[in-house]
């Protein structure tokens, strides 16, 4: 292990700064020691569960380009190229387009949080709930942890189902629990390997979806301007007729009001977890303190230019009153895009434009099945799982928690009972639920980081990564997404919508996460509610990640800055 004194020179000022903490704080009486005062983080407990001899541990096997191009597409999938679709139809082109508007704001005030808290202390297995139980308390991290194992986890059956629709556009002749089993395999087959395979087959997944959605941009601008086929400018047709906003459940001003509130809470899935993976990737990056702000900044324009900018081209391209949109009102069914081409009359593209959203499913459900595994991993880490799931292999794979997370899968065989578009809905229900939670405790994270920052004389300047919206932004975020998590199933309450299994879905996360956290809080009831801000440790890891980080290639010539694409 690195000591704070052989730490290489070059580094940027802030981790000079770091550096300095750290032996500040080593030569402190008592801090890192067992005579740490009680009410404290225990930094020897830390300590020995993320530098646990006994196991091999997780590889700093992602580059800076990975890094970049994960953050950009990493989990763009059928949730904005599927889903989207069904929301269009819920809300009608303008009001999916200021939703998509408003939550993009208010995630990028999450974003911008946790990546200020993860860059300052990326160590391995780092995450979310690792850094509530580091900077809040051993009950929010012991609750967020194991609401990303089993949230994220359903996700990636919800990848496979999205994709399943996707499959029955060409009404192929398999059975759909053929490709399911072969998705499950590839993505199974992807996590089981080194985290390097990982990083390069995302890389050229989420490259695919970047260079796809550009495509799509740039076939919708040509369709607005009348340049298909059969030369018919679209404009904004659509937005005149069926109109720029539906009515949902009553009529009038009523029934949009209500159709706006229903698009809102339909709007987050695609964004829902894409925060947490920039923060889950810290713990396996390549000089993290370095390239995860790079990243963060970065994930701004894939909010503007591929979510907002995704929602105009469908309201454009596709009436919200099409039927193949839901499946003729089931549910989610065909992609927007592809029914826009399709009546455009542009020949085969829209095969083509189906077989990128199944690759884009495969990537995206690679990912979730990343994140939750990574998620029992620290969970083991911090003391709130079985040391069992602690285990990796020599290439730094924690084969026990990838096996553990990879059982989930087996929930996509619903599909084969049910119509898809149905069980797609009761996904959806149950992870937006779970997203709004997450993000309303990475909030709180924040907060309780920057409080204990402040106590500590950290300043601004130290930190890798410091944006000029927080800390407003995280108390704005806070409101919305608690508002958002109650309505999130609130059509059920109208007696035509009434389903068991909506209402289940809808709101069941709630309750699991608060029985979770309370349960733990029972456990551990001598603990305060919260880590005085004085004494919550900001440095444990440090040294180690300090060792990690290499200074910024430069390059003399314009040319010698490609290199940085292919390192």
């Amino acid at each position: 292990m690195a000591t704070p004194d052989n730490i290489s020179d070059g580094l940027p000022s802030y981790d000079i700064r770091a550096k300095e903490l750290l032996k500040e704080k080593t030569n402190e009486e008592g801090y890192g020691s067992s005579r740490r005062r009680s009410s404290a983080v225990n930094a020897d407990i830390l300590a020995g569960e993320l530098y646990d001899k006994r196991f091999e541990s997780t590889k700093r096997g992602l580059k800076s380009r990975h890094a970049q191009m994960i953050a950009l597409g990493g989990t763009i999938g059928t949730g904005l190229f599927v889903g989207s679709g069904q929301t269009l139809a819920r809300g009608g082109p303008a009001i999916i387009l200021g939703c998509y508007i408003f939550l993009a704001f208010l995630v990028w005030c999450v974003v911008t949080g946790i990546t200020e808290v993860a860059a300052w202390l990326p160590t391995k297995g780092s995450s979310m709930n690792l850094f509530g139980y580091r900077y809040v308390s051993r009950s929010l991290g012991f609750a967020l942890g194991w609401l990303y194992f089993y949230s994220l986890g359903i996700l990636v059956p919800y990848e496979i189902t999205a994709a399943g629709l996707v499959i029955d556009y060409w009404h192929a002749p398999v059975n759909i629990a053929v490709w399911i089993s072969i998705m499950i395999v590839v993505i199974v087959g992807l996590n089981a390997l080194p985290v390097k395979f990982y990083g390069e087959t995302e890389f050229w997944f989420a490259s695919l979806k970047v260079f796809m959605m550009l495509g799509l941009l740039l076939v919708s601008t040509i369709l607005f301007w009348g340049g298909g086929p059969n030369h018919d400018r679209l404009g904004f047709r659509y937005w005149k007729n069926p109109g720029a906003a539906n009515e949902y459940l009553e009529s009038g001003n009523t029934g949009r009001f209500l159709a706006l509130l229903s698009t809102l809470v339909l709007s987050a899935f695609p964004f829902t977890f894409a925060p947490e993976l920039l923060v889950v990737t810290g713990g396996e990056m390549e000089s993290p303190r370095r390239n995860l702000p790079t990243a963060a900044r970065r994930y701004f324009y894939r909010l503007i230019f591929f979510y907002i900018g995704c929602v105009l081209a469908i309201g454009v391209t596709c009436a919200s009153n099409d039927p193949a949109l839901t499946s003729g009102g089931a549910g989610a069914g065909s992609s927007a895009f592809v029914i826009g081409i399709k009546n455009a009359g542009i020949p085969v593209l829209d095969s083509v434009i189906n077989g990128g959203i199944i690759i884009s499913a495969w990537s995206s459900g690679n990912s979730f099945l990343y994140l939750s595994s990574r998620s029992l991993y620290s969970l083991a880490f911090s003391g709130n799982a079985p040391s069992f799931f602690k285990a990796c292999t020599k290439n730094g794979v924690p084969y026990r928690a990838v096996a553990c997370s990879s059982l989930f899968c087996a929930l996509v065989y619903l599909n084969c009972a049910n119509s898809g578009a149905i069980v797609f809905n009761w996904f959806v229900n149950l992870t937006n639920t779970s997203g709004f939670i997450s993000w309303i405790c990475c909030t709180i994270i924040y907060l309780r980081f920057r409080k204990a920052r402040i106590a500590q004389g950290i300043a601004l300047a130290d930190l890798p990564f410091h944006p000029y919206m927080q800390p407003w932004g995280s108390w704005v975020a806070m409101v919305f997404f608690t508002f958002l998590a109650l309505i999130n199933g609130f059509n059920v309450f109208w007696p035509k919508n009434w389903s068991a299994s909506s209402f289940l879905t809808a709101y069941v996360g709630i309750p699991i996460f608060l029985g979770i956290y309370f349960g733990h809080r029972l456990y551990a009831w001598k603990d305060p509610w919260a880590h005085d801000p004085a004494e919550v440790d900001l440095v444990t890891g440090m040294e180690d990640v300090l060792a990690d980080e290499t200074p910024k290639p430069v390059y003399d010539t314009w040319w010698k800055h490609l290199r940085i694409v292919f390192e």
